[in-house]
């Protein structure tokens, strides 16, 4: 029996893109559906009294009861839409060496518009604590929205 080279030389083409594929779009939605993407930017802290504020007015019972919440910065705040938003938050670097807690990675909620500029986020006293020393005033955080 002859076999023409050319037509087999095209049959092993197409059987080897046929094998390709699978193994291409695995890769491709890998990348573009990579199930983290974080942020970068800046956290300082304040104290009480941490009412009224921008979401909530008053009403205290907005805030969650491990006192981890924020105020958000102009670069997340979007007129309002981040009140009751919640982010996973670690602390990267500071100034001073040795700032952060290492492997300390906290959920905050949203609660009210920060009102100095400059910062990403403006964290509870708590919060701060819990990542960084509370001697800092300013770190360097990553965040994501959950």
């Amino acid at each position: 029996m002859y076999c023409n080279p050319d037509i087999l030389a095209r049959k092993m083409s197409i059987l080897q893109l046929l094998l390709l594929l699978p193994i291409s779009l695995s890769i491709f939605m890998t990348e573009l559906l990579h199930p983290c993407y974080a942020d970068v930017g800046t956290a300082s802290q304040y104290g009480p009294p941490y009412v009224p504020t921008a979401c909530y007015g008053s009403d205290v019972s907005e805030f969650p009861s491990d006192n981890l919440f924020a105020s958000a910065g102009d670069e997340i705040w979007g007129d309002g839409a981040a009140c009751g938003s919640k982010y996973l938050v670690r602390c990267l670097s500071a100034a001073e060496a040795g700032t952060c807690v290492e492997g300390s990675t906290i959920q905050i909620t949203i609660v009210d518009q920060a009102k100095a500029a400059g910062s990403t986020m403006v964290l509870s006293e708590t919060a701060f604590g819990t990542i960084a020393g509370q001697s800092a005033t300013t770190i360097n955080i990553e965040f994501e929205s959950i």
